[in-house]
């Protein structure tokens, strides 16, 4: 697999391509501010062409450049029903304070086409991309917050890699302060969306560096005292 990843924008929000390979489709993840031009640079190396933008939750900070990267490969974007209002009218989903500095030139529309994502589901793009996302729900940053998994190859012997967005994060977890944020429904979120995963699992979150699941279990001051919700999401 190919992954290839770079910080977006004065709030530093990954932004993911994800290929089988060099020369194939893609799937990109979570394009935030000024996302568009590192996005064409990856697909440029890597001799990339999208089949999808998906987005972890509804943020401005992760889906400010979701118009131009769709628009310009005519491809769809993918979130949860929860969160779809933001795509137009993402200043919803931040504090007054946050809203007052994003300046009123700024402005925000859905994609032509927005599909919808399902929780437990793959997001069905594998006989097109050759590999699948798993969705999993889970809310308390915002109410439509989701992570994608992709399931490891058994013939290769890699661990899961999780999109956590900004549900888990090295050392940390999401806020829950914002519009749509919930703590009950976060720690509900890390018990049965994180915990169940297997120790190696690689986490790529929505800010900062990599992780584990193995690795937060044993360190991570926000989870101690959870106990694990078992998933049972088939495969993983």
């Amino acid at each position: 697999m190919l992954i290839a990843g770079f910080p977006a924008g004065s709030f530093g929000t990954n932004c993911y391509v994800i290929a089988p390979a060099a020369g194939e489709r893609c799937v990109v993840v979570d394009p935030g501010q000024d996302a568009a031009d590192g996005v064409a640079e990856i697909l440029r190396e890597h001799r990339l062409r999208p089949a999808a933008v998906v987005l972890t939750h509804g943020h401005l900070d992760h889906m400010w450049s979701v118009l131009p990267v769709c628009g310009a490969h005519d491809v769809p974007a993918y979130i949860h029903p929860a969160d779809r209002f933001m795509l137009a009218d993402p200043l919803r989903g931040v504090s007054p304070q946050f809203a007052a500095l994003v300046g009123p030139d700024v402005t925000f529309a859905e994609p032509d086409e927005v599909r919808e994502l399902a929780d437990g589901a793959p997001l069905g793009l594998g006989g097109v991309l050759g590999f699948d996302l798993v969705v999993d729900h889970a809310p308390g940053h915002t109410k439509g917050s989701v992570t994608f998994t992709l399931p490891r190859l058994d013939d290769a012997g890699d661990p899961d890699v999780m999109f956590s967005g900004d549900l888990l994060f090295a050392g940390s977890i999401g806020r829950s302060d914002l519009p749509g944020g919930d703590p009950a429904e976060l720690n509900d979120s890390l018990k049965r969306v994180v915990l169940p995963r297997p120790d190696d699992t690689l986490v790529l979150p929505g800010h900062g560096g990599s992780t584990t699941i193995g690795r937060e279990r044993a360190s991570n001051p926000f989870l101690r005292g959870l106990k694990s919700v078992d998933s049972a999401r088939p495969g993983l």
